[in-house]
């Protein structure tokens, strides 16, 4: 494993701390007047995503974690697990829904994940910040009400519950942003 300085560091690098993989979301060099630099840092935790800030004396080594990241295609739940398969070698993996956090709301057959793994351990997958999903069910809208900005509950192909307009009905595509889970148009 990589070892470098805390004056190396940038956002998105990955760090391996007292047997945690952390992801560098903000730094910060502070040179004070008196005594020495220090390195000023918000990290997240990979596995429970907890965000910490803490403080390295300047010039300190750290150890560098390096992430294999590879597009996944989702092809089908099993049980519990979610089975990716490897766009370029075509290998198959289960996938726990732990390991998918909040991307197992807007999963589809065929969607293409971006899975990072550490020693053979899923840490994080990324996916599209949209997507287009089908409504499978909601209530029908009232007839006449579409000046009030109304909103009604939604569920998508996928089970994931959103709030969308009133003219929004059962079978309509939409797109939805991943990071908020907000409907943004109907496709």
């Amino acid at each position: 494993m990589p070892a470098i300085t805390t004056n190396d560091l940038k956002n998105g690098i990955t760090l391996q701390i007292d047997n945690n993989l952390f992801t560098v979301v903000d730094f910060q060099h502070v040179k004070p007047g008196k005594g020495g630099a220090f390195v000023r840092t918000k990290l997240r935790n990979l596995r429970s995503g907890n965000v910490l800030e803490r403080t390295f004396n300047a010039g300190i080594r750290v150890e560098q974690a390096i992430l294999e990241k590879g597009d996944m295609q989702f092809l089908y739940k099993d049980g519990d697990d979610f089975v990716f398969m490897d766009t370029s070698t075509f290998e198959q993996i289960n996938v726990s829904p732990r390991a998918l956090g909040d991307a197992v709301n807007y999963l589809v057959e065929n969607g293409i994940a971006i899975i990072a793994t550490y020693e053979s351990e899923i840490v994080s997958v990324e996916i599209a910040v949209t997507v287009e999903l089908n409504i499978a069910l909601t209530e029908p809208g009232i007839q006449g009400d579409r000046v009030s900005g109304g909103r009604k509950p939604a569920t998508l192909e996928t089970g994931k519950v959103i709030q969308v307009p009133l003219f929004v009905n059962i079978g309509d595509r939409v797109k939805v942003d991943t990071r908020s889970g907000e409907y943004i148009t109907r496709v």
